[in-house]
């Protein structure tokens, strides 16, 4: 697997070697990186977070989980739009999975215990390119405040 993701970043032969479930990981993880990196940080609470959502969400290894995290960072780094991987998410999960992506996104932002600006701005962003409409981002944001323990105080 890591090795597939390495030669997406690469450039290495596209065709070649990929695996289309590599590339949906790598889109899902830049993705959470995306949004734990949108206040400016990107602290050790957001990346358990995050680990612990590959590992859950994608069943796998606490290992596997550390690296498609750091290949995520680094597609995200070098990324400067978000269309990428949103066409790959589109492309590859029904409905029912984009709105369990925005689930996991909002578990990433609250992973503070707190809803920033730039976080709601960037999940608004992300629901409408993945074609999630406003009640259900809500919807979702609910479930996982309930799931937290929070507030609804944004």
């Amino acid at each position: 697997m890591i090795d597939s993701i390495l030669g997406w970043l690469t450039g290495a032969d596209a065709d070649e070697g990929r695996n289309p479930r590599d590339e949906l990981q790598l889109a899902l993880a830049a993705l959470l990186v995306e949004a734990a990196h949108s206040k400016g940080d990107f602290d050790e609470k957001e990346r358990g977070v995050v680990t612990r959502l590959l590992e859950r969400r994608l069943k796998l290894s606490p290992e596997d989980a550390r690296s498609l995290l750091a290949a995520g960072e680094r597609e995200a780094d070098r990324s400067v739009e978000l269309f990428h991987f949103t066409r790959i998410i589109n492309e590859r999960l029904s409905f029912e999975q984009r709105v369990d992506l925005i689930e996991m996104l909002w578990e990433v932002a609250y992973a503070d215990g707190a809803l920033d600006k730039y976080e709601d701005t960037l999940l608004r962003r992300i629901g409408g390119l993945i074609y999630v409409p406003d009640r259900e981002r809500g919807l979702a944001r609910q479930r996982v405040l309930k799931r937290l323990g929070l507030s609804d105080n944004f």
